[in-house]
Formats: C-alpha cells, sequence, structure tokens
C-alpha cells in the first residue's frame, strides 16, 4: 500500500513563548537533539512511509536546517524521502491561512504521487505510532476518513476536538472544543479525542480541499470533521491498540501527550527523562531520530546538497532557502 503523508509543521505556538520566540512550535527541543517534529517524523519513516511533505510556514529557518541535517534519506534515484513545502510569496498563494489551507498547498503533490492513501499528521504532539496498523484499519473497515484518537480526561476536553463513536469505530459525532463533552461508553470520566492524525482516501481529500477552498473553510477540526460522519464512511482509530516493537517494561503502548503549554511541555520532558520512560528515545526497534545522530548515516547522498525547499504550488520546482 502506498501511503503520502503530509506533516503540518507551520504552528506558531503562541502558549509556548517564549520557546517559541524564534522558532515555530514543531522545532521546539524536547529532549537532546530530539525537537518536537522528530516524533511524527519518526513514526512515518519507522513505518515504511518513504514520502513525506513537511508543510511550513511560520519561522521555519530552523526546522529546515533540522531536516537537512537529520532527515536527510534519499531514495535510489535521490529524491528526498522528507520534502520541505513552503508557500510562495504573493497575493494568492502567500501566508497559509489553516490547516485546510496548507493541506491544499499539497494537492499537485498528492495527484502526481497517486498514493492509495493521504496521511495528514499534526507535527505537535509527542508520541510513537505504527502508521501501516493505522492503515490496516481503515482498509479494514473500508473506511473513506480514519481519525487518530486517544482517551483523554474529560476536565481537558476543552482543548481538543471530541470524538463519538460505535464499539467498532465508526464515528457518530465530532466536536471540535466542545463546552459539554460527551463521554466515551467504556468510561464516563474520559473523552475520546482527536491526535490531529488523519487518513484520507485521496479522490475524497482533493474533492474536499476544493470544496473549502470555495466556501472559505480554513481548518480541518472546526470546518471538515464535524459534518463528514454524515458524508462519508469515517473511523476513529484508538492508539491504545498500535503496538510498536522493541516496548521495555514500564513503557506506555499507547503514549501520547499534547504539549503546547510550557507545563505539559515540561511534564513531557521529565517522563522521557526518567529511568523507567513511558516512552523510550532509544527503542532500537523504533528509534527517535534525533535524539541521538550521527551524521552522514542516514544519508545515500551527502554530497552537492544545497537548497531543498519547495514551494506549495509546485512541489517539482525547487525554490530557494530563506535567508
Amino acid at each position: 500500500m502506498k501511503i503520502l503523508a503530509v506533516v503540518l509543521a507551520g504552528g506558531e505556538g503562541t502558549r509556548l513563548w517564549p520557546l517559541t520566540r524564534s522558532d515555530s512550535k514543531p522545532a521546539i527541543v524536547v529532549a537532546g537533539r530530539c525537537r518536537l517534529i522528530d516524533f511524527v517524523l519518526s513514526s512515518l519513516v519507522n513505518s515504511g512511509v518513504d514520502h513525506i511533505g513537511v508543510v511550513l510556514q511560520y519561522k521555519p529557518q530552523s526546522l529546515l536546517d533540522h531536516l537537512e541535517e537529520v532527515w536527510d534519506d534519499r531514495d535510489r534515484t535521490g529524491r528526498r524521502l522528507v520534502e520541505a513545502i513552503l508557500p510562495e510569496s504573493g497575493e494568492t498563494n502567500g501566508a497559509i491561512r489553516g490547516t485546510l489551507d496548507a493541506v491544499r498547498r499539497c494537492r499537485d503533490l498528492i495527484r502526481s504521487e497517486q498514493p492509495d492513501l493521504v496521511a495528514v499528521f499534526a507535527a505537535d504532539h509527542v508520541y510513537r505510532m505504527d502508521v501501516r496498523q493505522m492503515a490496516d484499519f481503515h482498509v479494514a473497515r473500508r473506511a473513506d476518513v480514519t481519525i487518530g484518537a486517544v482517551p483523554v480526561p474529560i476536565a481537558e476536553a476543552r482543548r481538543f476536538g471530541v470524538i463519538t463513536a460505535l464499539p467498532d469505530g465508526r464515528v457518530r459525532r465530532f466536536e471540535e472544543k466542545p463546552a459539554l463533552p460527551t463521554p466515551m461508553a467504556s468510561s464516563r470520566d474520559r473523552v475520546l479525542a482527536s491526535m490531529g492524525n488523519y487518513l484520507f482516501r485521496p479522490d475524497l481529500l482533493l474533492e474536499l480541499l476544493d470544496e473549502a477552498h470555495e466556501c472559505g473553510h480554513t481548518d480541518i477540526g472546526h470546518h471538515l470533521l464535524p459534518g463528514l460522519s454524515e458524508r462519508c464512511r469515517t473511523y476513529a482509530y484508538d492508539l491504545r491498540r498500535n503496538m510498536v516493537p522493541g516496548l521495555a517494561p514500564g513503557e506506555e503502548p499507547g503514549y501520547w501527550r499534547d504539549v503546547g503549554t510550557l507545563e505539559s511541555l515540561e511534564h513531557a520532558r521529565v517522563e522521557l527523562g526518567s529511568l523507567l520512560p513511558a516512552l523510550r528515545l532509544w527503542n532500537p526497534a523504533w528509534p527517535i531520530r534525533g535524539a541521538q545522530v550521527v551524521l552522514g548515516e542516514n544519508r545515500m547522498w551527502p554530497e552537492g546538497r544545497s537548497t531543498w525547499a519547495r514551494s506549495g504550488s509546485d512541489h517539482r520546482a525547487a525554490a530557494t532557502q530563506p535567508g
């Protein structure tokens, strides 16, 4: 199964100030040299996803540098497996206006790659996932859209998109940051929250993107997901069913942390740095790249690289890195 991934890495992270004074949220260092974006990229690459477009916007330079240093993998043709996509300047193709607009910048990439599935993943959470297991779930249920999901305390529901699902995962309702959330049937003090990770049938995604653009809709959570279950087969994939190899004693199989505040980021850093961490960065069977980097070890063509960011309107034409 061919999966094309679009990683949304343009987050400003205002609640993480002053850490985001000069960097975007996905560029924040979490542990060692490991940045926030390394968790989603490690999950995708460890899962065998071999073409990933990373959409950047807010203060992109540190992320561009990091991607070039740590994620310069290439295939046999010399094509980068992780490709940075920057918005073009100008009135029409300038600043990205939201997550839907960010994915829309990749529509030419989706058409040219002709994947079986498009994975649209956020770049601002600490977790690990075997994406192929989520894809198998998607295919087994003949889903059009699958939403990655995790249980969170009901007291935190206002920070997330909340899913109401049947026992088989079929989504009946999606509410973005609800004031009165619907608890899980199996646990009345918890809700099933969206991870910000989605699998789409490619033709449906392109159709939804065009419709959203015509309507002026910009955000996946606010504008797209609330009515999607009435239109197509939409499922929720519970991260707790995902098992990556090589877990050590004390590790949490469905580990996922939202680090949108300084307090939550510090809590995740303490967890990762403990003697028995809930998520082990140096799992040899499922490494989180960036935690320990040997320069050049992942590069097939280490020479001759200069600028490599791509523009959103034409992913095939190289653009100069911003100064």
